[in-house]
């Protein structure tokens, strides 16, 4: 059999490896990638089904995931040529990490380029909070504004009162930067960067104490088996009657049904949340029902520059990983002296 010269330079030329995301990601992104790999791109709104993921998994040499894909040991077991995994966050409870190194797959994530982005959201959800203008605007909405009224949606003053911060990392370092500028006295539990707490002269105090003496709690720790529901009924009973709870993180972390009860019966003030249990909230949850619950769609690092600067750090650890060569950021540098 006889192969025409292009047929014959196609054969010799190397299969470009297979890449699937799990979502469509800023467009340069797509076409720095497009010249090393076979990009895959799963362009609908809402993510893929399991069965579809598992059936791209099976065919990738790397994914570059959402925190919306759960990288479990079924879908590794799914996937026997997987070398790389991107995490499109900085979180990746989404991924079993522990799974992927046994599998000496490297995990990837996307820290640092939306410490400042998240932290601007914290805190304008936690002034949205304290001067209780989402109920301002539905108030004018619903016609009720007929004059100026001394006690009218009166909220609560931010500056000079005292933040607690769970998780002084690098986004909780950012909030408490922020609320330097309020006059705030600032709190923090975890996080173990003594620099940063210098840095904002935060106070290093138990969570309990935390609790207790904080009129604004803003939470900054990753999501997992120590941190799942680590605020519930018991830690809103410590607070004041009249805190906010801000919690721009991961939404497991917070027991949904205590914080309805805390809500609903005056133990806490308000609440401010980008993140849920479960995510998306269903729009029969009983949270959706309060005036002192604010709830936006996970949008902590939702800007064009940011997304943007993720999306490289995410083509950044998929294509070294695609290389065998050491990830920008990888959460499992473990795999990278397994022999």
């Amino acid at each position: 059999m006889s192969f025409a010269p292009l047929q014959i330079l196609e054969n010799l030329m190397p299969t470009k490896p297979r890449v699937f995301i799990t979502r469509t990601i800023p467009q340069s992104v797509l076409d720095s990638l497009k010249p090393h790999c076979d990009v895959h791109v799963w362009d609908a709104d809402t993510p893929p089904s399991r069965p579809k993921l598992l059936d791209e998994l099976a065919l990738a040499d790397g994914v570059m995931s959402m925190l919306t894909e759960q990288i479990d040991k079924e879908a590794l077991d799914a996937a026997p040529k997987l070398r790389v995994i991107s995490n499109f966050a900085v979180g990746y409870d989404n991924v079993d990490v522990d799974a992927a190194t046994q599998r000496a797959i490297p995990v990837g994530n996307t820290p640092g380029v939306l410490s400042e982005t998240t932290a601007d959201l914290a805190f304008g959800l936690l002034l949205a909070a304290a001067r209780r203008i989402p109920e301002s605007q539905q108030y004018i909405t619903d016609g009720k504004w007929e004059t100026w009224n001394p006690t009218t949606l009166l909220g609560t003053d931010v500056h000079g009162k005292t933040l607690g911060i769970i998780g002084l990392g690098r986004i909780g370092y950012a909030v408490a930067k922020r609320a330097q500028g309020f006059g705030m006295k600032i709190l923090y539990h975890g996080g173990s960067n003594t620099d940063f707490a210098k840095r904002v002269n935060a106070k290093k105090v138990t969570l309990d104490k935390l609790l207790k003496q904080s009129n604004f709690v803003s939470v900054h720790v990753p999501l997992n088996d120590e941190t799942k529901y680590m605020i519930g009924a018991e830690q809103f009973a410590q607070m004041k009657p009249n805190a906010i709870l801000v919690n721009t993180a991961r939404g497991g972390i917070v027991d949904s049904d205590a914080l309805y009860d805390a809500l609903n019966t005056g133990k806490l003030g308000a609440a401010a949340l980008d993140v849920t249990d479960p995510e998306p909230i269903p729009t029969d949850h009983p949270l959706l029902t309060l005036q002192n619950c604010l709830i936006v769609p996970h949008i902590g690092s939702a800007t064009r520059e940011t997304r943007q600067r993720m999306g490289e750090l995410a083509a950044e650890n998929l294509l070294a990983g695609l290389n065998g060569e050491r990830l920008t950021h990888c959460v499992n540098p473990k795999v990278y002296k397994m022999g």
